[in-house]
C-alpha cells in the first residue's frame, strides 16, 4: 500500500488548520454550475465528468466482508431495534470518501485493506506494530450492540464485532506519563479521494485525528470494532478497524485505524481544529448543550424508511450510558468542556 508523508502529531500548527468557510465551497461551486439535481437529470457520461472535477472516483466492484467468529456479550444487548443493514452501511459520515451521505459507500469500494498493520506506540512499554490477522488472532472477539449518535441529530443502533480498546492498551503496557490516547486514519489520497481534494473532504486537515483522555479509553464502554453485523468492516464503515465510543457524538469513533499512540498531553481531534466553537475535544452527547446551530435535545433514529420518515425521540444525556460514564466527568464543567 502507498503511503504519502503525514504530519506528526507534535507539528500540526495553527497556520495548517483550514478556514471554517472552505466547507461552503463544493455546495458553491455546484450552484455556480447549475448541477444540483446532478444525480437526477444528467446523463451517465457527463455525470462522470463531474464526478472528476470533484475528484470522485467511479463506482467499482462491491467491497467483499467476511463472516467473523466471535461471542455474543450479553452485557452488551439492547431492547431496542437494530438500524438494518441496508441504512448502517449507506448512510455515513466519512468525508475521506466524500462530503454526502452516500459518498462512502459509492466511492470506497476499491479501497486496499490487505495487508493492513496498527502501530500501538508513544507512553507505553512495549511498542508494537500488529498486522491486522495478528491483531484479530490475538483478541478475542465479542459482538456489542450500541447505540451511535451523529452530531448532526440522527442515531442508529448497531451490532459491533470488536473487543475492547482497554484489552489492548494493557497488552501493551501503559506508562505512568500516560494521560491520552490518540487515533490516526489511514491516510492515501489515491484511495481516499476526499484527502486530495479541499473541495471533496470538507476542508479538513488530513489525516483525521482524534483522542480521547485515558481515563475514557480504559472505561469498559470504548470498542474497537473490525466488523458489523456478524461480518467484517465495510469500508465505508471503517475498514478494517475502527474505534466505537458510544457516549460520545460519532466523530469521536475515528475510521480506517493505522495508528494508536498513547501522549502525556491532550491530542489535536481534526473537527475541534477545524471549528473549535462548534465542535469540543470531549463531545459528550448532551442535550442540554445545543450544537450553535441547532438542537442537540432530540434525535432521529433511524429504522427501516428513510432519515426523515424517521421516529424522533429525546436525546438521553451521554446517549444513554451515564451509569457507565458519568463519573468520569463528576469534576468537570460540561457546559464549558463540550
Amino acid at each position: 500500500m502507498h503511503f504519502i508523508k503525514r504530519p506528526s502529531w507534535d507539528t500540526v500548527k495553527s497556520s495548517d488548520i483550514t478556514p471554517e468557510s472552505v466547507f461552503n465551497d463544493r455546495r458553491n461551486i455546484i450552484k455556480a454550475l447549475g448541477l444540483g439535481a446532478i444525480g437526477a437529470s444528467i446523463p451517465g457520461q457527463v455525470q462522470a465528468g463531474i464526478f472528476d472535477l470533484f475528484g470522485k472516483s467511479q463506482p467499482s466492484t462491491p467491497f467483499i466482508t467476511s463472516p467473523l467468529a466471535f461471542t455474543v456479550n450479553k452485557g452488551f444487548e439492547l431492547s431496542e431495534a437494530k438500524t438494518p443493514f441496508s441504512k448502517v452501511s449507506t448512510h455515513n459520515n466519512f468525508y475521506e470518501f466524500g462530503t454526502s451521505k452516500s459518498d462512502p459507500v459509492e466511492n470506497s469500494q476499491g479501497l486496499k485493506v490487505d495487508p493492513w498493520s496498527l502501530v500501538i506506540d508513544g507512553e507505553v512499554d512495549n511498542p508494537i506494530t500488529l498486522g491486522f490477522e495478528d491483531l484479530t488472532k490475538m483478541m478475542a472477539l465479542e459482538e456489542r450492540t450500541y447505540r451511535l449518535r451523529c452530531v448532526e441529530a440522527w442515531s442508529m443502533v448497531v451490532p459491533w464485532v470488536g473487543f475492547p480498546l482497554a484489552a489492548l492498551l494493557k497488552k501493551v503496557g501503559v506508562n505512568s506519563r500516560a494521560k491520552y490516547v490518540a487515533f490516526e486514519t489511514l491516510f492515501d489520497p489515491d484511495q481516499m479521494p476526499g484527502q486530495k481534494s479541499r473541495l471533496m473532504g470538507g476542508g479538513i486537515h488530513y489525516p483525521y485525528v482524534e483522542g480521547l483522555t485515558l481515563a475514557e479509553a480504559m472505561n469498559d464502554l470504548s470498542f474497537l470494532a473490525v466488523g458489523l453485523y456478524g461480518k467484517s468492516l465495510p469500508p465505508q464503515n471503517g475498514a478494517p478497524i475502527r474505534l466505537v465510543v458510544p457516549w460520545k457524538y460519532g466523530f469521536k469513533s475515528i475510521k480506517s485505524l493505522v495508528r494508536i499512540r498513547v501522549m502525556d498531553k491532550r491530542p489535536p481531534t481534526s473537527w475541534n481544529q477545524l471549528a473549535p466553537q462548534e465542535y469540543g475535544f470531549y463531545a459528550n452527547v448532551n442535550p442540554d448543550v445545543d450544537h450553535p446551530r441547532w438542537s442537540q435535545a432530540s434525535e432521529r433514529r433511524i429504522g427501516e424508511g428513510g432519515l426523515f420518515s424517521a421516529t424522533r425521540i429525546k436525546t438521553r444525556p451521554f446517549n444513554g450510558y451515564q451509569e457507565q460514564v458519568a463519573d468520569l466527568y463528576r469534576d468537570l464543567d460540561l457546559r464549558r468542556n463540550y
